[in-house]
């Protein structure tokens, strides 16, 4: 019997959550307090804001089987995407104008401890 299509998008919604719980005990095991969980504009989504201090994270939550497929899962249009979201989600901080964004990625291994990358968009120019 073949599975349907509804299921494996069910399967993969339910991957998404709990990619995102493990990636934000990472950054709340890091000092980071999570700010928003699947802030979602007109424009696109932000899997995770986290803050620590003045300097607020704007992270890209993958499952993957490895690193280099999380990293590579996220492409120029994914980037534009989430950095236009993160102005949205900046300009309603009353405190804006003091805060730093970094673009960051959690990765969610099989059998692992969630990969913290940053800066994940610095070298894409």
């Amino acid at each position: 019997m073949k599975a349907s299509p509804l299921r494996g998008r069910v399967k993969a919604y339910r991957l998404g959550h709990v990619a995102e719980a493990l990636a934000a005990v990472a950054l709340m095991a890091k000092g980071y307090r999570i700010e928003a969980r699947r802030y979602r504009t007109k424009l696109g989504e932000i899997d995770l804001i986290a803050r620590r201090g003045d300097l607020v994270l704007i992270v890209e939550v993958k499952a993957r089987p490895s690193l280099a497929e999380a990293m590579d899962a996220i492409g120029r249009s994914s980037e534009r995407r989430i950095a236009s979201a993160a102005d949205l989600w900046l300009i309603r901080q009353r405190d804006y104008a003091r805060l730093s964004l970094r673009f960051d990625l959690v990765a969610v291994l099989p059998w692992r401890w969630p990969v913290h990358v940053e800066n994940i968009f610095a070298d894409s120019d």
